[in-house]
Order: C-alpha cells, then structure tokens, then sequence
C-alpha cells in the first residue's frame, strides 16, 4: 500500500449510470478539502448540500456532503462522503478534481485497511466487509453481520484469555527453574490445554460451513443420459437454461449454476450423462463427473422411475455415500414404476417429475434440511470461519499438541511454554495482531475501491 498519511479518494459505488454516485474521501487533508466544497465549516454528521464547483470555478453538480470527523469516522479518520447525480462523466469529474486537489486513488481495501490499521476494527471484522458485499443468502448475510460486528474477535478472546491463564501458570516455573511444576498443578495445566484444544478444534470445525455460506453448497446433479438431470436443473431453476432432448446423451459437458434456497446459495452442477459403456468423449465426461463428485457437498442421483435401476460406472457406483446422496426419482407422472433396486434402501429418496413440478417442493425441502445440517453450533452466534483462520487454528493446535505432549513426558517445562507462545501467536494472527505487513497487502487488495 502506498502512504498511510496521503489523504485518499474513491467512488464507493459501482461504476455505471444510477440514480446516485458516492465518493468518499479519508485523511489528514479531508476536513479542508469539505471546507472548501461545502463553502463554510463542516458540521459533523450532518448532511449539506452544495454546488460542487472545480478549482477552475466551473459548476460540476449539485451534491450532498456529510462529514465525519476522526476518530469518529469508519476509518477513524476525518471522511467526508459526497453524493452527486449517478452520471459516470459526473462522479469522474469530481474524482479527477479531487485527485487535482492534492488526493491520491485510494487502493483496493484501503479504506478498510486505514479502519484497521487505526483500531477501529479487528482483522477478521475487516473480512467480514468482504463477506457481507459478497453474501450470497440470508444465513451468509447473518454470518457476515455477527463478524462485523466481532463474534469471532469475542470467541477468540476467550481462546487467547484461558491460554494465557494456563502461559502464565507455566512461565511462574519457568522463571524460577530450581522449582519443578507440581504433580497437581502439571494435571490440571493439561486438562486446561485439552479443553483449550477441543474448543479450538469446534471452531476449526466451521471452515467447511464457512466456505458453504461462501460460496454456496455445491450439489453435483448425476444420473444416466436421457434420466432427466436437464429438465431437473431447469426446473429448479426456474427458466430453460440446459439443452433438452428425447436423444440420450445430450449434455457433454457440464453446466453450474445457482439458486437462493431458503437461506442458503445452492450451486446446482448438471453432469455429463452415465454411460455403463462410454465411448471416448462419454470416457472424460465422467472423469470431469467424477472431479466434481469429489469436491460435491451434496449429491443428486437422477433416475428414470419408469425403467429398471440402472448399472452406474464402477468408479461412480463407489463414490456414492449415502450420507451425501440424495436419491431423485423422475418421471412420476409416468405410469410406469419399476421397483429401486434394493442396493439403494439406505439412501434418501424422493419422487418428482421434472416435466410437471410435482414433488419438486419435497426434493427443495429435503435440499433446505441438508444445508441446514452443515450448521456447526457455537453458542447463539454463528461463527464460520475462512481458510486464512483454518491455517491459524491448525498451527494452533499442533502447538496445543505439542505442549501437552511434552507435558505428559516431563519435558523441560520451558519446551512447553515455547510452544504456547506460538499458540498465542497464531491466534493473534486471527484478531490481526501480527507484523506481516506482506500478508496485509495482499488481504486489503482483494477489496473493491472504495472500500
């Protein structure tokens, strides 16, 4: 990132012709800059209107100001927020005077950045902003709203408390080495460390749901050619998105897209048909088939209810679990009903026809009750963490695990507080207090402008 201390500007919307622009400002030099826009003073948290006029004195818009002095501010600095009519040429102009003015282009996630960097929030609170413009449903909304608001920052005080509990019990005999750990004192430390361990391992649990609320259930659609796996998609989606045909084998390649179901994204992925004896092309369909199974939270086996059960590729047949398989048997508006074969009695099934809707409620239904039990529970709040914190919650415990080892083995005592300080370390990684200014650039990067 470029100097902390430059005083920055950016569109904070999209840009494109809407109704209104808004600009933001951040820095030092903010508070002359709305001075000299807004013709007087500015009041804090109060909205002015002005006309917005270049250094050159030529009329730009007519604009809405509000300024929020520091610390009181999102980025703890003095801001200033300027909306003006939603004309691209218009919120360029204004840019480009600013920029004139002495402004620098804010950098992607530098807004956020300077919130950090100034205290106002925590790290994983910056990743949260991420979260919430990218939610996708009503549970990563919720998800995204408690981080900001510091769910995860509170549950990982608790963590960083109860560690330097225990540290500090340790480092007692560490400072004084003629002194060895009590018997009572040394079971109790590693009760405490096992417990610490297992909540660190519940969280660390969430990552999995964390990525779902993220980036949707993935639910890979398979089943024979002409099952119906096509007709299913579309219908679930609403509109005619897959290519339909009475000729088997249409679908080639696949196909992802998505839905809001309940509360959840779903990706739905429509899979190349399942050959029993595939030619070549039909050969990689079901290797691509097989990729996307492995990665599938959830898998929709399509079958055509009016013909026998069919034989599935061997490979296929064995990579159907039935804790994440649900059985989808099309076509029930056909009067034909050939009996499942019995290898599928354990697995969940449910009846729909694909070309009339019926039974598609109960198959949204038994998709709803699958995402649901992803839902990893820690207390009220839901916490879900991100692959950054699944890193930092692994290292974590391989600390916990080492120190507890060489606890139960007698080790020096100093060994093990070495390795509680790298479990502190890593959990300061999660709050944001680390020294890698490396690791920072990279996270604020991906932020939009303006942000």
């Amino acid at each position: 990132m470029a100097s902390a201390q430059d005083t920055i500007a950016a569109l904070a919307t999209p840009v494109g012709t809407a109704a209104i622009a808004l600009l933001r400002i951040s820095g030092e030099d903010t508070v002359n800059l709305a001075r000299a826009i807004i013709g007087e003073e500015p009041p804090a948290r109060t909205a002015r209107r002005a006309d917005y006029r270049d250094r050159a004195g030529q009329l730009v818009d007519d604009v809405l100001c509000i300024f929020f002095r520091g610390p009181a501010s999102y980025t703890g600095e003095d801001t200033l927020e300027i909306s003006c009519h939603g004309n691209p040429y218009i919120a360029q102009r204004i840019l480009e005077d600013l920029i004139a003015r002495g402004c620098r282009q804010a950098e992607p996630g530098e807004f956020t950045q300077r919130a950090f960097l100034n205290g106002q929030i925590d790290l994983s609170q910056a990743e949260a902003v991420m979260d919430l413009i990218h939610a996708r449903g009503e549970r990563a909304l919720a998800a995204a709203n408690q981080q900001l608001r510091g769910a995860l920052g509170r549950h990982m005080s608790g963590l960083i408390d109860a560690l330097l509990g225990v540290l500090a019990r340790i480092e007692a005999y560490v400072d004084f080495p003629e002194e060895d750990l009590p018997p009572e004192d040394q079971n109790r430390v590693i009760a405490d460390l096992e417990a610490l361990r297992h909540s660190v391992s519940k969280l660390l649990s969430t990552n999995h749901y964390g990525n779902i609320l993220r980036e949707g259930i993935k639910v890979a659609i398979l089943g024979e050619p002409n099952a119906g796996k096509s007709s299913l998609l579309n219908r679930l989606l609403g509109r005619d998105r897959a290519l339909v045909s009475e000729r088997a084998g249409t679908t080639r390649d696949y196909l992802e897209e998505r839905i809001l179901l309940g509360d959840y994204c779903v990706r739905l992925i429509d899979t190349a048909g399942l050959n029993p004896a595939p030619e070549e092309l039909e050969r990689q369909g079901i290797a691509k088939t097989l990729e996307i199974m492995a990665e599938a939270d959830l898998i929709l086996l399509v079958l055509d209810r009016s013909r026998p059960t069919p034989i599935l590729p061997p490979q296929v047949a064995d990579s159907l679990a039935a804790s994440r398989t649900l059985l989808v048997r099309n076509k029930s508006d056909l009067r034909e009903n050939a009996a499942p074969d019995p290898c599928w009695n354990d697995y969940e099934q449910v009846e729909v026809s694909a070309l009339t809707g019926a039974g598609l409620d109960r198959l949204q239904d038994a998709l709803t009750r699958r995402a649901k039990a992803f839902h990893v529970e820690l207390g009220d709040e839901i916490i879900a963490i991100n692959a950054r914190h699944a890193d930092a919650l692994t290292r974590a415990n391989q600390g916990l695990d080492s120190a507890i080892k060489k606890l139960k083995e007698l080790e020096p005592i100093e060994l093990a507080a070495s390795d509680l300080r790298d479990v502190l370390a890593a959990f300061g990684d999660i709050a944001g207090k680390v020294d890698n200014e490396r690791m920072l650039d990279q996270l604020f990067a991906s932020f939009c402008i303006g942000k």
